[in-house]
C-alpha cells in the first residue's frame, strides 16, 4: 500500500509541470491563492512574535523587524489585516481559479454556483427507465432531466418508415429516428441540437427527406463499427443528460392482426409504419423474430431503477414493440422499481380510436399480463381543441382501479400532447409519496 501511495504521489508530481504551461489562464490564481495563504499564515505569526518574541541589540534589525511585521499598529489589528486579507485573496483566487478550470463546461450566461448546485441535485435524482418511442418519449426525457440526471431511455427498434425506413432497408442499420429525439431532448443545448437534428434535406434524390440526426447516428455506427457503440458516442459528443438505449439489437419486425372493414376474417399486416394506416382495429400485436434477446444494458438499468415509466406515445407502434421484448419485460417484472404507465392524453387514429384511458391499460396488459404496473396515471384535464382525436378519459372503470392517479397534464399550447414539466413533476410528487424522499 505504501509503494501505491508514493507511486501515485511521484506521478503527481511528474505531472505538476504541465499546470504551470502558459496559455492556461491558472497559474495567477495559483500564485494569488498561494500568496493569500502566506499573508494569513503571517496574520498568525504576528501574534506568537508578538508573544513570544525576544528583543535583538541591533537596532537595525528592530527597525526592519517592526515595519516589516507592522509593529507599530496593534496586534489585534495587525493580526486582522494579515489574516482578512490572506482569507479575502485565499478566497478570491480559489473562485477564479474554478472558473478557468470549468470555462469548457459552463454555459454562457450560467453563474458557477447555480449550475454546480443544480448538477450535484440532478446527481442525487433517482434513477428513473423510460420506455416507449415517438414524441411522447422525447417530451416526457424533456421534464425530468431538469430533476435527475440518471435517465435511462429504452426505445423501440422496430420503426420501418420515413427516413429510419429507408436507412433500415439501403444500410442494414437499427432505425436510428427515435433515438435521435431521444438524444436531442436530453441534450444541454435542445433548442439548439433539436432543430438541427430534425432538419431534413430537400432538392437531392438521395438525400431528401432524411434528416440530419439519422445520417448522423448512420456515420457514427459506420466509424465505430457498430450501433450500440454509435449511440453510446453519439451521447457523449452531444453531452447528453442520461443515456439512450435500444430495446434489443435484433432486426425485428412488428407485425399485427387486425380487423379490417369489408372482411370477415383477420388481417395479418406487416410493418410499424402500416399498422396506423389500415384504418382497421388492432386485435394482437407480436414481434419476429419473437425471441430477439434484450439489450444487456437495458437489463441492467431496469434492474437498478427506483422508478420505469411506460409511456406515452403510440400504444401499438411504439410502447409494446419494446414490452414485446421477453427479457426486457421479465426484468419489468422483478424490479422493484415503481412502475408507472403513462396513457395518451388523446386517441390516435387508426391504432387507439375510441379509446378510454382503461382501454389502453386493457390493451396493455392483454398483451404482457396483469399488474405490471403500479401506477396508472391519466389526464384529467379536457379543455381545449384536439382536433379529429378524443379525449383518452379516465373513466369509471379507470377511476375504480385502485392504481389510477389523475392530475393535469396537458401542454395548453397543444392539448393533445403532455406538457413536459407537468408530467415530470407529477412523476417526482407519485415518487416522493411512495418512498418517503424528497427530490426537486
Amino acid at each position: 500500500m505504501q509503494k501505491n501511495f508514493l507511486a501515485r504521489l511521484w506521478q503527481t508530481l511528474r505531472e505538476l509541470p504541465r499546470w504551470l504551461r502558459p496559455g492556461l489562464d491558472i497559474k495567477r490564481w495559483f500564485v494569488l491563492v498561494m500568496f493569500g495563504i502566506t499573508m494569513l499564515g503571517l496574520g498568525f505569526a504576528v501574534i506568537l512574535i508578538d508573544l513570544y518574541r525576544t528583543d535583538s541589540s541591533n537596532p537595525i534589525i528592530l527597525l526592519i523587524l517592526s515595519y516589516a511585521s507592522l509593529r507599530f499598529i496593534p496586534r489585534t489589528w495587525r493580526a486582522v489585516i494579515f489574516g482578512g486579507l490572506g482569507i479575502g485573496l485565499v478566497v478570491y483566487g480559489i473562485l477564479k481559479l474554478n472558473r478557468s478550470l470549468l470555462r469548457p463546461f459552463i454555459r454562457p450566461g450560467s453563474d458557477v454556483f447555480d449550475q454546480l448546485r443544480d448538477f450535484q441535485r440532478r446527481e442525487r435524482g433517482p434513477h428513473i427507465v423510460t420506455i416507449g418511442g415517438g414524441h411522447g418519449l422525447s417530451t416526457l426525457l424533456r421534464g425530468l432531466k431538469s430533476h435527475t440526471g440518471n435517465l435511462t431511455a429504452v426505445v423501440t427498434v422496430a420503426d420501418d418508415g420515413g427516413s429510419s425506413g429507408r436507412l433500415r432497408e439501403s444500410l442494414g442499420i437499427l432505425p436510428p429516428g427515435d433515438i435521435r429525439n431521444c438524444l436531442a431532448a436530453l441534450s444541454n443545448d435542445e433548442a439548439m441540437l433539436t432543430q438541427l437534428f430534425q432538419y431534413r434535406f430537400s432538392g437531392s434524390p438521395d438525400l431528401e427527406g432524411h434528416s440530419f440526426g439519422n445520417l448522423f447516428i448512420t456515420a457514427l455506427a459506420d466509424i465505430t463499427g457498430s450501433f450500440e457503440d454509435a449511440v453510446v458516442e453519439s451521447g457523449r459528443v452531444l453531452s447528453v443528460n442520461g443515456r439512450v438505449l435500444p430495446s434489443t439489437l435484433h432486426n425485428v419486425k412488428l407485425v399485427a392482426s387486425m380487423e379490417l372493414p369489408n372482411f370477415t376474417h383477420e388481417v395479418r399486416v406487416e410493418g410499424e409504419s402500416k399498422i396506423p394506416e389500415m384504418a382497421g382495429k388492432v386485435r394482437r400485436v407480436w414481434l419476429e423474430p419473437d425471441d430477439a434477446p434484450a439489450f444487456p444494458p437495458v437489463i441492467q438499468s431496469i434492474l437498478n431503477a427506483d422508478v420505469i415509466v411506460i409511456g406515452p406515445g403510440s400504444l401499438y407502434t411504439s410502447i409494446l414493440p419494446n414490452l414485446l421484448v421477453h427479457d426486457l419485460l421479465a426484468a419489468i417484472h422483478v424490479s422493484r422499481a415503481i412502475k408507472i404507465y403513462v396513457s395518451n392524453i388523446a386517441t390516435q387514429s387508426g391504432e387507439t380510436d375510441a379509446f378510454t384511458c382503461y382501454d389502453h391499460v386493457r390493451a396493455l396488459e392483454n398483451h404482457v399480463g396483469e399488474d405490471l404496473f403500479d401506477i396508472i396515471l391519466c389526464n384529467n384535464n379536457y379543455d381545449g381543441d384536439i382536433g379529429a382525436s378524443q379525449w383518452a378519459r379516465a373513466d369509471e372503470k379507470t377511476l375504480s382501479d385502485s392504481r389510477a392517479y389523475t392530475a393535469d397534464l396537458v401542454d395548453d399550447a397543444h392539448p393533445w400532447r403532455h406538457d413536459s414539466a407537468k408530467l415530470a413533476q407529477t412523476i417526482m410528487d407519485i415518487f416522493n409519496e411512495r418512498t418517503g424522499q424528497q427530490f426537486y
